[in-house]
């Protein structure tokens, strides 16, 4: 008998204002003692919803409408609360997405494990005090941290607080939802890392929800694909990595590369995820699946066992039957037929040296402040130069507060540098006032990581392509409309009358990104800087939104600074990088020199931190 057994399972959201959504779909599975399962897909896939349906942590209007949950031997689906708290801790554990959320920001590290293990078991205030420091070393953290309070722990350091406290009572079954997901590589790896190493002392099972395909499938022994609420494959990893069977699998798995590799294509998929309160029929997949037969668009295909897994797919069992897989060069034409292959270009143009638009020259950045009577003083930036060149992207990597964001602050003239000079177009910019300043900052503008708070939830998009355009370029009534409508275009939103009208919400993640891409070239910049603008996005769309901004610099001899800890994007759309640690630029030259023959020990520490399915995949054969 499995540890974990879920069969047919239903979870829907219900509302009396707005249409039901059926979030989680007839989906059945089983977890080991012992076995980490990777649960992958898009956002709105429903894997959030069926992780917290499973430790029974729905929220209203969420709601399970049919299947049971059985948990060793015991089915908890209908367990009152009363009934599951001495279950939560001791066998059932969970480690949120956002470390700076999960933990309560008024109380000590100390008390917060105090009050789990207290609640649970009998022990005296130096047991437990002993235990806690165990805990805290567990995940490679001094316990003098313990009488820290959050907000004085970095990110990473937070989400080890956040394991150790899922580990404190030695549950039997982890559910880690989006674990590492906005912490920088290297970080992101000690963690994982940290945890396989726990995960096979303790044995505990572990539920991995990510939509990384890369980590998931370096790190879990069998991985599943939902969409649109439903388990469309189920395999173990090394069998997903070799063929993947599912379309929709394919295409997740075609959206990842290692960078280091001398010739790299990443695919997207076409379309968007479906409306689940509409009547849908056949493969909710089929609108956007390429290979997709007359039969996928009226009959929906049941999960049935294929090879060493199962799979959900009428095209994957007719060439399965026939002998026929999509696999190789064939998944390679297939998807340049389709249009959904984006390749970087050849970075060694022969059409001269372009014009440098800013220069960024010995420019140091120094925080200080006084901490009792104490005066501190802390350098962010040290002694960086750099030049952005017209059609041209430069690419800033290194990891969470190596300097990155701080460089950007002082370009678009938020921050002023302590030394150093930075100049536009051969004149300082801190000497400039006014309407000087005014007309540097047009030429100045920024793509944000979070397409989600970038815009205004309450203000339609024509509004926020307006505005620019009223600031800088003056225009108004007819003119200013026919000119968002020709952002809008730009961007690849069409017919853009109609999203011109829509609000935020009503757009996906990719298509919000494309709106703050259209507002960042509204007053017609010269330079776009670009901090982490796919971070936040599906890897599904990620190299659609890529494609975008590369057209754009090229097309327009935009200068762009692309900010980000991702050295895949970096290698795809960048000419330049440019290596910051602690402040200080330790490597730079050609994109595909520094990635392929780094000279640097930092560099190569980013690059190890890639995750590497292969590699892993290789070493267990």
């Amino acid at each position: 008998m499995a540890l974990l057994e879920v069969r047919d399972l239903s979870v829907s959201y219900v509302s009396k204002k707005r249409p039901t959504v059926p979030a989680v779909r007839n989906v059945s599975f089983d977890i080991g003692e012992g076995e980490i399962v990777g649960l992958v897909g898009e956002s709105g896939s429903g894997k959030s919803t069926l992780g917290n349906a499973l430790i029974r942590i729905l929220e209203p209007p969420g709601e399970i409408t049919s299947g049971t949950i059985t948990f060793d031997g015991r089915d908890i689906t209908r367990l009152s609360e009363a009934e599951l708290r001495p279950l939560r801790w001791t066998q059932i554990a969970t480690v949120f997405q956002s470390s700076m959320n999960s933990l309560n920001p008024v109380l000590k590290i100390e008390a917060q494990f105090r009050d789990v293990i207290e609640l649970h078991e009998r022990m005296s205030r130096e047991q437990v005090d002993e235990r806690i420091a165990e805990l805290l070393r567990t995940v490679e953290i001094d316990p003098a941290f313990m009488n820290h309070y959050p907000h004085q722990l970095s990110g990473g350091m937070k989400q080890r607080v956040a394991l150790a406290l899922a580990l404190a009572l030695r549950p039997r079954f982890v559910l880690l939802d989006e674990p590492t997901t906005g912490l920088d590589v290297v970080v992101q790896r000690q963690i994982l890392l940290r945890l396989r190493e726990l995960q096979r002392e303790q044995g505990f099972a572990v539920l991995f929800i990510s939509h990384d395909l890369g980590t998931v499938l370096e790190f879990s022994d069998r991985v599943m694909v939902m969409y649109a609420g439903e388990l469309v494959e189920t395999r173990e990893s090394a069998d997903m990595l070799r063929a993947p069977r599912h379309p929709y699998s394919r295409g997740l798995l075609g959206s990842y590369a290692d960078p280091r590799a001398e010739d790299i294509r990443i695919t997207f998929i076409p379309g968007r995820p479906p409306d689940l309160t509409r009547r849908l029929q056949g493969c909710l997949f089929a609108p956007r699946c390429v290979d997709a037969l007359d039969r996928c668009h009226v009959e929906a295909p049941a999960l049935l066992p294929l090879g060493r897994g199962e799979v959900a797919c009428h095209v994957a069992m007719m060439r399965a039957e026939q002998g026929k897989e999509l696999v190789g060069e064939a998944v390679i034409a297939r998807d340049e037929a389709a249009g959904t292959v984006f390749v970087p270009r050849n970075r060694d143009d022969t059409e001269g040296a372009p014009e440098t638009l800013l220069s960024l020259r010995n420019v140091t950045k120094t925080f200080s402040g006084r901490k009792r009577f104490v005066r501190t003083t802390f350098t962010a930036v040290d002694d960086v130069s750099f030049d952005l060149r017209a059609g041209k992207v430069t690419a800033l990597v290194g990891q969470s507060g190596s300097g990155k964001s701080t460089i950007a602050r002082m370009i678009t003239a938020i921050d002023r540098p302590t030394s150093g000079n930075i100049l536009f177009e051969g004149r300082s910019i801190d000497q400039m006032r006014g309407a000087a300043l005014k007309d540097y900052r047009r030429n100045i503008q920024m793509v944000f990581q979070d397409p989600f708070s970038a815009l205004n939830p309450s203000l339609p998009v024509h509004y926020a392509l307006g505005r620019p355009l009223i600031n800088y370029q003056g225009l108004d009534g007819r003119a200013r409309r026919q000119r968002i409508l020709e952002l809008l275009e730009s961007v690849g939103l069409t017919p853009a009358e109609r999203y011109a009208e829509m609000l935020p919400h009503q757009l996906s993640g990719g298509q919000r990104q494309r709106v703050v891409v259209a507002r960042a070239l509204a007053p017609e910049p010269r330079i776009i800087i670009a901090d982490e603008p796919i971070s936040m996005l599906d890897v599904s769309i990620r190299a659609e939104v890529l494609q975008l901004l590369d057209a754009l610099v090229r097309d327009r001899r935009i200068a762009m600074l692309y900010i980000t800890h991702d050295l895949l994007s970096a290698r795809l759309i960048a000419d330049e990088m440019l290596v910051l640690n602690r402040g200080r630029v330790v490597e730079a030259g050609p994109v595909q020199q520094v990635i392929r023959q780094p000279q640097d020990d930092y560099t190569r520490l980013l690059l190890d931190s890639i995750p590497r399915p292969q590699a892993a995949l290789a070493a267990a054969e």
